[in-house]
C-alpha cells in the first residue's frame, strides 16, 4: 500500500511559478514509475508528466512540454512537479500516481492516487 499527500498548490497571476510536491508513505518508492495528472471539472483526467523508478527518463504532455520539469528524490520518497511560465489553461487539479514497475503516460494503470491540490491561474 502506498499513500501518497500532494502539497505546494495554489493561486498564481499568469507567467508565474509553483512547486508540486508528493510524498508518498513506504519504503519501496523506488519500484514506483510516478505521474502527474490535472484534471477539470466535468472533464477527463489528463496526463502531465511521469517519471521513471530512476529518475533517468521523463514524459511530458505537449501541452506542458518546456514549461514543466518532474523529477524524484528517492532518498525523501518524494516526486516534484516544477511549473514555470503558468498559463491559465493550466487551472486545474493536479494530482499525483503511482504504480509499480514501468513508466507510462495513461492514467489507467497508475495504482495509487493522491487527494488532489488545486491550482489557480489567473490572467
Amino acid at each position: 500500500q502506498v499513500q501518497l499527500v500532494e502539497a505546494g498548490g495554489g493561486l498564481v497571476q499568469a507567467g508565474g511559478s509553483l512547486r508540486l510536491s508528493c510524498a508518498a508513505s513506504g519504503r519501496t518508492f523506488s519500484t514506483y514509475a510516478m505521474g502527474w495528472f490535472r484534471q477539470a471539472p466535468g472533464k477527463e483526467r489528463e496526463f502531465v508528466a511521469a517519471i521513471s523508478r530512476s529518475g533517468s527518463s521523463t514524459y511530458y504532455a505537449d501541452s506542458v512540454k518546456g514549461r514543466f520539469t518532474i523529477s524524484r528524490d528517492n532518498a525523501k520518497n518524494t516526486v516534484y512537479l516544477q511549473m514555470n511560465s503558468l498559463k491559465p489553461e493550466d487551472t486545474r487539479v493536479y494530482y499525483c500516481a503511482a504504480r509499480p514497475g514501468a513508466v507510462v503516460t495513461g492514467p489507467g494503470t497508475y495504482q495509487y492516487w493522491g487527494q488532489g491540490t488545486q491550482v489557480t491561474v489567473s490572467s
